[in-house]
């Protein structure tokens, strides 16, 4: 003490207890992180914060007074908040004339400021992909370079790609690459 103790993902160290999944050693480490919490109580100057974006993940037990005491829920950016995030993503890209941030901004409703992140990276490799194809060799593709630029076809497709990812159940989903 003092000290400001953070856990990112909170939820996948604290799971609801007896939940199909979920191992006898992640409710033993549970059962302990809440003997500690409830000891910090006794210190000074120690701040635990946590961070979730699945909150009905975790175990109720943590959400009780004295663990936690506020809740803030940081909502979805909202569209120009969407359009600023890609603003900055983008810059210093090389990116055609065609792109519309604002038209990628409302396409992108509901969508948090990773998921923006994702978009513009995706658009970015979709394009590389793309350009790397149209060459035979990397040394007719270096000379091509200024070819090589995201247009709102990139975008569009990545947006797609994006929001199929985010439709996926978690079974459903498989450990590859995320920008292919």
């Amino acid at each position: 003490s003092p000290c400001v103790i953070f856990f990112d993902e909170i939820d996948s160290i604290a799971p609801i207890r007896g939940m199909e999944g979920v191992h006898a050693s992640t409710e033993r480490m549970m059962s302990q992180l809440l003997t500690e919490m409830d000891g910090i109580q006794e210190m000074q100057g120690v701040v635990i914060i946590a961070a979730t974006n699945r909150v009905d993940m975790i175990d109720t037990a943590l959400l009780r007074p004295g663990r936690f005491d506020k809740i803030v829920l940081v909502s979805n950016p909202d569209r120009n908040t969407r359009e600023k995030i890609l603003e900055i993503h983008i810059r210093g890209k090389p990116v055609s004339k065609d792109i519309d941030l604002g038209r990628i901004a409302d396409l992108t409703d509901g969508f948090s400021g990773a998921d923006m992140s994702a978009v513009a990276n995706t658009a970015i490799s979709v394009v590389l992909q793309e350009y790397l194809a149209k060459y035979s060799t990397p040394e007719e593709a270096a000379r091509h370079t200024s070819e090589a630029l995201v247009s709102m076809k990139q975008f569009e497709e990545a947006i797609k790609k994006i929001k199929a990812q985010r439709e996926m159940k978690p079974g459903d989903r498989v450990v590859m690459p995320h920008y292919r």
